[in-house]
């Protein structure tokens, strides 16, 4: 087979020079049978005797040869050590041209081979849709939908070619979304379908061709998909069920496409997928809860659905997964809770139909990303509801638990959360019982840690409970604040040139109300604040020097 080869290829580099069909062709064949007896070693020796840069020449459209060689870049580029070489010997412009020829097979074994060079190389795909590759094969997909080979070489580009940004420009100026949509239509295959998803699923991350998408029909496929595989049992039903409705909640992510689905509420869409949440079927539960949460992203949305009737059925869902315990289900439905209560009319309504005390019930949970999702909603629905407020802050597990997550190290997110929870409770109370409770629960020194974060609004959000606690209780609160050093804090606040006015005005706010305290007047003496706060009095905020005023009057009053 080696002797046969090498004369194959010497045979090759006469002839191709002649370029004598015939002789051409054996030759060809003699190495197509090489290197289906042994591809690595048959390649290598292509690349020892300096083959591949005669072939471009032999990638002519008219040739009789154009199939077999590009057959054979095919079948050599399938090694990794040879995609190099067949760059350098500049075989892919050739092969681009190619991809506007009429013949089946060329199309074929063009698209193979280009596949094959590019598999697995970013900077390559990228050459190939610098090169105008992307409409040159959206169009191929129309006009050989009918060719099932020809397809599925489309569809493993586009699936390729799919993952890099720089492509989804392109693709979106073209009518990809009809062609797909139109070829998923005809599938009854479950392998075809998928093929199909794999294309959707990236493509479906540009907020243009989400958009297309939905206009071109594609939601109506993939309910209809979900009808048909939601009581299957067999692995494919259920793998569509999940495809179908991960890209049915992926679509719903784009501003444009979620409102015109949503269709002010009255959407067919919109309605089918409702009905997914009271579903048997857990992954159909996920969706649905996902769905209301990315419909729920403007308070147009949020104050429609309230009055819809939809929290009770999310509460339903949430009850029944407070044993089953799938946390997917959890997170989604306790992130659709959240998004609707931001809109100020839809929280007094929530709160009276008994969603903290659902929420509540996952306080056990050990799962941070439900901790995050149910500290996020109680803090949306006592916003501006000081009753609330007052009932939650009260309830001596709840700030157990928040005072234990403000310690969750491994969990920024978490803690983060708790921290703001804590300090909020307090602010929209306005309670000294709140504040005792927050006292007796150790958490006073987690809201002098939060007013040294790196975001404004945390800090912010701390001195302004950390002010409420020293007017409505001082004396209980006295102990922790020395042990938190709070008084250095608040020094280090209003030396530092880049702390926000609000967070200077908030913390001699603070100062003031803490010269009450004997322990604490001594500290704030002992610091100097006097020279920090009259650099104050000349602040370009008007609020600011204001209050640098007050402070220094206090200070100097009690020095």
């Amino acid at each position: 087979m080696a002797d046969n080869l090498s004369d194959a290829l010497k045979k090759l580099k006469l002839a191709s020079a002649d370029s004598t069909t015939d002789s051409v062709e054996s030759c060809l064949d003699c190495l197509l049978k090489a290197l289906a007896h042994n591809n690595a070693d048959a390649s290598g020796k292509i690349q020892e005797m300096g083959v591949l840069p005669l072939l471009p020449t032999l990638l002519a459209p008219q040739s009789s040869c154009t199939p077999k060689v590009a057959n054979i870049i095919a079948e050599v580029a399938k090694n990794e050590f040879m995609r190099s070489p067949c760059v350098e010997a500049g075989l892919i412009p050739p092969l681009v041209q190619l991809l506007h020829s009429k013949d089946h097979e060329v199309l074929l074994q063009t698209g193979r081979a280009l596949g094959n060079i590019c598999y697995d190389s970013h900077s390559l795909q990228a050459q190939l849709i610098n090169m105008g590759v992307i409409p040159t094969l959206v169009k191929l997909l129309g006009l050989h939908s009918d060719n099932t080979a020809l397809t599925e070489m489309c569809l493993i580009a586009f699936g390729n070619l799919a993952e890099l940004e720089s492509s989804k420009e392109q693709f979106a100026s073209t009518n990809i979304a009809e062609e797909l949509v139109r070829l998923f239509q005809r599938q009854a295959e479950h392998e075809k379908k998928e093929m199909i998803f794999e294309v959707l699923a990236p493509l479906a991350e540009n907020d243009v061709i989400k958009l297309q998408l939905v206009e071109a029909g594609l939601v109506e496929c993939l309910l209809d998909v979900v009808v048909h595989t939601v009581d299957g049992v067999r692995e494919e039903d259920v793998a569509q069920l999940k495809t179908a409705s991960d890209l049915m909640v992926l679509l719903l992510l784009g501003d444009e496409s979620m409102q015109k689905l949503f269709e002010g509420g009255k959407g067919s869409v919109f309605q089918r997928v409702l009905s997914w949440v009271p579903s048997h079927n857990h992954q159909l539960q996920l969706a649905g809860a996902l769905a209301i949460a990315n419909f729920a992203r403007n308070d147009g949305n949020c104050i429609h659905m309230v009055e819809s009737g939809i929290v009770q059925k999310l509460l339903e869902l949430l009850d029944r997964h407070v044993d089953e315990g799938n946390v997917t289900v959890q997170h989604a439905a306790l992130s659709a809770l959240r998004n609707l209560a931001i809109p100020v009319v839809n929280k007094a309504k929530m709160l009276s139909a008994g969603v903290s005390d659902t929420v509540l019930k996952f306080l056990p949970s050990e799962m941070p990303p439900v901790q995050f999702k149910l500290l996020g909603t109680l803090r949306m629905l006592i916003d501006t509801q000081a009753d609330a407020a007052d009932q939650l802050g009260t309830n001596g597990k709840l700030v157990e638990r928040l005072v234990e997550w403000c310690e969750a190290k491994d969990h920024a997110g978490v803690m983060g959360e708790s921290n703001r929870l804590l300090s909020a409770l307090i602010r929209h109370s306005k309670s000294k019982d709140v504040v005792k409770t927050v006292i007796q629960g150790a958490g006073v020194k987690h809201l002098v840690v939060m007013a040294t974060s790196e975001h404004m609004i945390m800090q912010n959000e701390a001195l302004v409970a950390l002010g409420l606690i020293a007017g409505l209780d001082l004396v209980g609160a006295e102990k922790d604040f020395v042990g938190a050093g709070l008084v250095q804090v608040l020094h280090k606040l209003l030396s530092d040139e880049m702390s926000a006015p609000e967070v200077k005005y908030n913390s001699m706010v603070i100062i003031c109300a803490v010269m009450g305290s004997g322990p604490l007047h001594k500290e704030v003496q002992g610091l100097a604040f006097i020279d920090v706060v009259s650099k104050l009095r000349s602040h370009e905020n008007k609020t600011v020097s204001h209050q640098a005023s007050l402070t220094e009057q206090r200070l100097t009053a009690q020095s």
